[in-house]
C-alpha cells in the first residue's frame, strides 16, 4: 500500500515540458552571481541540442526580490508578469522558460492567483493596457531552465565526453543535490517530483553516472530567504541554515553540490568561505571546501567546455580538485584572463579556505 501511494504521488508530480520553441526569461541575480551560466545554458539548448530558444533583450526583472521583501505590492508584480507574457506573444512564442527559481515561483503564483481570482487577471490586463498599450495570452507551457536540462539529460549524456566518475578512484562521484525552495515548495505540483520526491537534479546525477548523497538535511533550506539576507542583522539566520546543511552532509564526503537556484548556489558557495573565516572550519577534502555548481555548469564540463570560459573562476570554493577528479585538463594561467586574454587581476585569497 505504501509503495502504491508513493507511485501515485510520483505520477501526480510529473509535468509537461515542451519539446522545442522556448521564450527565455533571464534572471537578474544569476547575471550578477554567475554571469556565464545563462549564456552556457543557451549554448547547450541551441547549439548542443538544436532547439529554438529566443533571448529577448526587452524583458525586465520579475520583481521577485522586491516582492518577497515586501517592497512592492502583488498588483505591480502581476502587471510586470503580464508584460513579460505580452513580449513572449509578440515574439511568436507560447512556451515560457525562466532562469531563476524565484521567477518560477513568481510566475506560478501569478498564474494560480489569476486562475482562482479572475478579477486579478482582469486588473493586470487593464493596468498593462493603460501603461503600455499591450495585451497578452497566458503561456501554453511554463517551466524552469533546470526542467529543460532534466528533460534532455539523456541527449546530453549521449553527447558528453565525460561521466560523473572519479577518474582517480574509478568510482562514481558523490553528488549533493539542492533544490530551491521557490521551485518545489511553494507550489509542489509545479516541480518535477514536488517537495516529497524532487528529481529534477537527482535525475541528472543518475543519468550522468554520479551517486546521489542522501543526508538528514537534504531538503533543508539554504537560508537565503530575502528578508533574512537583505537585513544585515538577520544574516546569521541565513548562515546558520547553510552551516546546518554542511555539518549534516560532511560525514558522507560529497565531491560536489549542484543547485538549481542562483541564490542557493551563491550562498552554499560563499558561506563556506565565511564559516572558514569565522570558525576556522572547512568542508570537503584537504581544506578546499565542497565545490558548488549550477546544473548547466556541470553539464558544460561533461560536454567538454573550458571551465574558465563557463565562469567557474567566479565561484568562491576552488573547482580545481573537482576538475582533477573528472580528469579535465585546464590551464591555471587562464583562470583570471578576460575574453581577449587581458589580465583581470587575482582576488584576495582566503586565510583558511584553500584556493588555487
Amino acid at each position: 500500500m505504501k509503495e502504491k501511494i508513493r507511485n501515485q504521488a510520483w505520477e501526480d508530480y510529473q509535468k509537461d515540458i515542451a519539446d522545442d520553441n522556448y521564450y527565455f526569461a533571464r534572471s537578474c541575480i544569476r547575471q550578477n552571481f554567475f554571469p556565464a551560466a545563462e549564456e552556457l545554458f543557451l549554448k547547450i539548448i541551441a547549439k548542443e541540442l538544436g532547439k529554438n530558444i529566443f533571448d529577448d533583450a526587452q524583458q525586465t526583472t520579475c520583481t521577485g526580490i522586491a516582492y518577497h521583501s515586501g517592497i512592492i505590492p502583488f498588483e505591480t508584480t502581476s502587471t510586470v508578469v503580464a508584460r513579460q507574457f505580452s513580449l513572449m506573444n509578440e515574439a511568436g512564442y507560447e512556451n515560457f522558460v525562466c532562469s531563476c527559481v524565484t521567477s518560477f515561483g513568481i510566475y506560478s503564483e501569478v498564474l494560480e492567483t489569476w486562475k482562482h481570482f479572475p478579477e486579478k487577471e482582469k486588473e493586470a490586463r487593464e493596468a498593462l493596457l493603460r501603461a503600455t498599450g499591450k495585451t497578452f495570452k497566458i503561456p501554453k507551457n511554463l517551466v524552469h531552465t533546470s526542467d529543460l536540462i532534466y528533460k534532455f539529460r539523456k541527449e546530453i549524456s549521449e553527447k558528453a565526453l565525460l561521466q560523473l566518475t572519479n577518474q582517480q578512484a574509478g568510482l562514481p562521484l558523490k553528488v549533493v543535490d539542492h533544490i530551491g525552495c521557490h521551485y518545489a515548495k511553494i507550489f509542489p505540483e509545479k516541480g518535477i517530483g514536488g517537495a516529497e520526491f524532487p528529481y529534477v537534479l537527482a535525475g541528472m546525477i543518475d543519468e550522468w553516472g554520479g551517486s546521489q548523497v542522501d543526508y538528514p538535511e537534504r531538503r533543508h533550506c539554504c537560508g537565503f530567504g530575502f528578508r533574512q539576507y537583505l537585513l544585515k542583522s538577520n544574516r546569521g539566520y541565513s548562515l546558520s541554515n547553510s552551516k546546518m546543511k554542511f555539518d549534516s552532509m560532511q560525514p558522507y564526503h560529497p565531491d560536489l553540490i549542484i543547485a538549481n537556484c542562483p541564490g542557493c548556489t551563491f550562498f552554499l558557495d560563499r558561506w563556506q568561505y565565511v564559516i572558514s573565516e569565522m570558525e576556522g572550519k572547512t568542508y570537503g577534502e584537504n581544506g578546499y571546501g565542497i565545490p558548488v555548481l549550477t546544473y548547466e555548469e556541470l553539464a558544460g564540463l561533461l560536454l567538454g567546455y573550458n571551465p574558465w570560459d563557463i565562469g567557474l573562476q567566479v565561484h568562491q570554493v576552488a573547482v580545481e580538485p573537482l576538475l582533477d577528479k573528472l580528469g579535465i585538463k585546464y590551464n591555471p594561467d587562464e583562470k583570471y584572463k578576460g575574453l581577449n586574454g587581458q589580465d583581470l587581476g587575482k582576488p584576495e585569497m582566503p586565510s583558511i579556505l584553500k584556493c588555487h
